[in-house]
């Protein structure tokens, strides 16, 4: 590889990595989900027909397949929409919120470390890949992309059950 091209590799791994995980042009993860009262883990909004756990819950899935699609010898792809989404009517306490988010922010850490890892090729195709275009780049924009599009649902969700804190819009 000539220093050029090793040039050009590290800084498309930074520019991914900073597209997963810090704050770009929308807010993170982290910051939609601070401070959400306990009360409406299970509220549905008017003309939603899916809870704020349900939303992160169904991130969480989607990321944990991706991830899986990308490190696993024995790849078992899902049923859309069933397996992507909790059953309508499953509700979540305290303790299945906590562990949302905490699978969630594990397996983005994972994806994290998989881009940063100069020993794997960004643009070679995947195990489970049927062709050439799934490759380790392609499923970190694909999460990077899920991500910011339903974190900014989740965002929007907040901003219409008035969940925000107080200084929200001080931030």
């Amino acid at each position: 590889m000539t220093t050029e091209h090793a040039k050009i590799v590290e800084s498309t791994r930074a520019q991914v990595l900073a597209l997963l995980g810090e704050k770009q042009a929308h807010m993170t993860f982290n910051e939609a989900v601070a401070d959400f009262p306990a009360e409406h883990y299970n509220t549905k909004p008017p003309h939603v027909p899916y809870t704020p756990w349900h939303l992160l819950e169904h991130l969480r899935i989607a990321q944990r397949d991706i991830l899986d699609f990308v490190q696993s010898d024995h790849y078992r792809e899902l049923s859309w929409p069933t397996d992507y989404w909790p059953a309508p009517d499953a509700r979540a306490d305290t303790k299945a919120w906590d562990r949302t988010i905490a699978g969630f922010q594990e397996d983005l850490a994972a994806m994290q470390a998989l881009v940063a890892d100069p020993t794997r090729d960004l643009h070679a195709q995947l195990a489970n890949a049927d062709d050439d275009h799934y490759t380790l780049l392609r499923e970190a924009l694909l999460v990077a992309d899920h991500n910011a599009y339903h974190i900014g649902e989740f965002a929007i969700l907040r901003q219409v059950m008035g969940t925000w804190p107080p200084d929200h819009d001080k931030a």
